[in-house]
């Protein structure tokens, strides 16, 4: 079986079905998340907000269950695929901290709460803060790459799932330049404050 290029390829109709999917689960979570913080605090709506707001982690799902369906029912794995698992990688991990930023933002500019400490800049907790955040794309790493080689199986091996693989070099170049916030940290946390 010839295989298709990369510019073949995200163009095929399920290319673009999938990436559709992508686009449209990425809308409607932001849809979601702002309308269920806009009738939790600005229209006073709070059972509406929450029931818009446990709908959120929903686009995750139907983004799933579209790409495995996709894969599943023949469909040619192409690198919008991979980008559908490196996506749900990254919207598990900070999804939920999407949603409780946006949630404080939306309670301090309706006078529900007051804004947060700043963290710390310089010494140990600036340390620990950059290292946290460096672990965190860590786990998000991780997931992407298992869902990516979960497809990359599901197809069938690497032969068939190359396209899938694409996702893993930027995803490993981030995590890999993403190490020098922490490093430098590290090595010059400069005076702790307070």
């Amino acid at each position: 079986m010839a295989v298709q290029n990369h510019d073949d390829q995200a163009t095929a109709p399920g290319a673009v079905a999938i990436l559709s999917v992508i686009l449209a689960c990425d809308v409607l979570f932001w849809v979601l998340l702002a309308g269920g913080l806009a009738a939790r605090y600005a229209a006073g709506r709070r059972t509406l907000g929450a029931v818009l707001l446990a709908c959120v982690p929903l686009t995750d799902l139907v983004l799933l269950g579209a790409t495995v369906l996709s894969v599943r029912d023949g469909a040619e794995p192409t690198v919008w695929h991979g980008l559908s698992a490196a996506y749900l990688g990254l919207t598990v991990v900070y999804g939920h901290r999407t949603v409780r930023w946006a949630d404080a933002g939306f309670a301090r500019r309706f006078g529900a709460a007051v804004p947060p400490p700043r963290p710390a800049p310089h010494g140990r907790a600036a340390v620990v803060d950059a290292w946290t955040s460096w672990l965190r794309f860590l786990l998000a790493y991780a997931v992407s790459a298992g869902m990516i080689f979960g497809l990359v199986a599901l197809v069938g091996g690497p032969d068939r799932g190359a396209p899938l693989l694409v996702w893993l070099n930027p995803l490993t170049k981030i995590l890999i330049y993403s190490l020098i916030w922490p490093l430098a940290t590290t090595l010059r946390p400069g005076r702790a404050t307070g």
